[in-house]
């Protein structure tokens, strides 16, 4: 059985580190942590190792945010992989900084990303873990927030949130998405 795992997030050196690419650095420890590294591919940066005898090919797309899905979709059918077999991460600002909320399917919830997913796939379910940053900005400031840096306090938390994302995913390809929901998904 062969997965593919997406960190949504934008491409471009103005991106790295904002909240918004929390996607990405996920991906990016789950490839440091196997010993690979992303090469340019159509439509997002790929990586492919095998964690427990199971393919597994991660990808960063390169698309912008608000046309992920034609990277999702393109990796899909090269891979032969069903989008129960996909976990996409991505930022929730309705979730609190460092809240994981892992899911089977559900709505896009505003996430420009998730919709273009969801339209290009034509359907909302596929499992998501969905990384909380928080929503500490005044009226009128989300997108300023959302592609913003992390604040200094947020910094610090970070690599150990990020690690406990990326065991999230390698749980999902080993145990599969009912046990890693409960493992993970605690109150």
């Amino acid at each position: 059985m062969k997965f593919l795992i997406v960190g949504l997030g934008n491409a471009g050196a103005e991106y790295d580190g904002t909240r918004h690419n929390i996607g990405f650095a996920v991906v990016d420890k789950l490839a440091a942590d196997a010993g690979v590294v992303f090469s340019a591919g159509r439509y997002a940066a790929v990586a492919t190792y095998r964690f427990r005898g199971k393919p597994v090919t991660l990808i960063k797309p390169t698309t912008y945010m608000n046309l992920s899905g034609n990277a999702v979709r393109y990796w899909l059918q090269v891979e032969n992989i069903a989008p129960a077999q996909m976990m996409v991460i991505t930022d929730d600002l309705a979730l609190p900084f460092g809240k994981m909320r892992i899911r089977a399917s559900g709505s896009a919830g505003g996430h420009n990303g998730l919709t273009h997913i969801e339209q290009t796939l034509g359907t909302p379910k596929y499992p998501r873990l969905r990384f909380g940053i928080g929503n500490t900005f005044m009226k009128g400031q989300q997108v300023d927030y959302v592609l913003g840096k992390w604040s200094e306090e947020e910094h610090r938390a970070l690599e150990a949130l990020v690690s406990h994302a990326a065991e999230a995913v390698r749980s999902f390809v080993q145990a599969g998405l009912d046990k890693t929901m409960t493992l993970f998904n605690k109150k």
